[in-house]
């Protein structure tokens, strides 16, 4: 399967088109939308082309090709007008490696058995070992970068996982 990895959209239209856009281009089969679809939180400056209304409106028609996990900034009328479920985490089996997926704010908490741990929140992308015995990764933000990181998302092709800019420059590869 082929995946389209984003995280920290925060309600942007122009991110939210963009991955739909890379989603159908890339010919993905599913998005994993690692939490903070539509508020932008209290600690984020409102983005340009905030408009959640519209996210939603964007997302829905994907509903049967998202997997979603609840971000810090999920609200419990999120669920009421996404029609996606939004999952707290998950833990399974994608493209034949066990894989967790969170949102990343209870990350420190986490002593799962998974080799590979995908997450957001920090909206820093991220490719590392973690010392508790997985791979971790984060595609960053794709509408508030941080620490002069670029808007960002990944694409996770059979054994390999890429993580690129907006502008399609490669910023990590991370392959098992």
């Amino acid at each position: 399967m082929k995946y389209l990895i984003v995280s920290d959209i925060h309600g942007a239209s122009d991110s939210t088109r963009f991955i739909l856009e890379e989603f159908e281009k890339e010919k993905c089969d599913k998005i994993l939308l690692l939490g903070d679809v539509l508020y932008h939180g209290p600690r984020n400056d409102l983005p340009p082309f905030y408009n959640p209304k519209e996210v939603i409106k964007l997302l829905n028609p994907y509903k049967d090709k998202i997997l979603c996990i609840k971000g810090n900034c999920e609200a419990e009328v999120d669920q009421m007008v996404l029609d996606f479920k939004i999952l707290d985490s998950f833990d399974g089996i994608l493209n034949d490696i066990e894989v967790h997926l969170e949102h990343g704010h209870h990350l420190d908490l986490y002593h799962g058995a998974s080799l590979l741990v995908l997450f957001g929140h920090t909206h820093i992308p991220e490719c590392n070992w973690d010392e508790r015995g997985f791979y971790k990764i984060n595609p960053g933000s794709i509408t508030i970068p941080k620490n002069n990181s670029k808007r960002g998302y990944g694409i996770w092709e059979n054994h390999t996982i890429t993580l690129y800019t907006m502008d399609h420059e490669e910023i990590a590869k991370y392959t098992y």
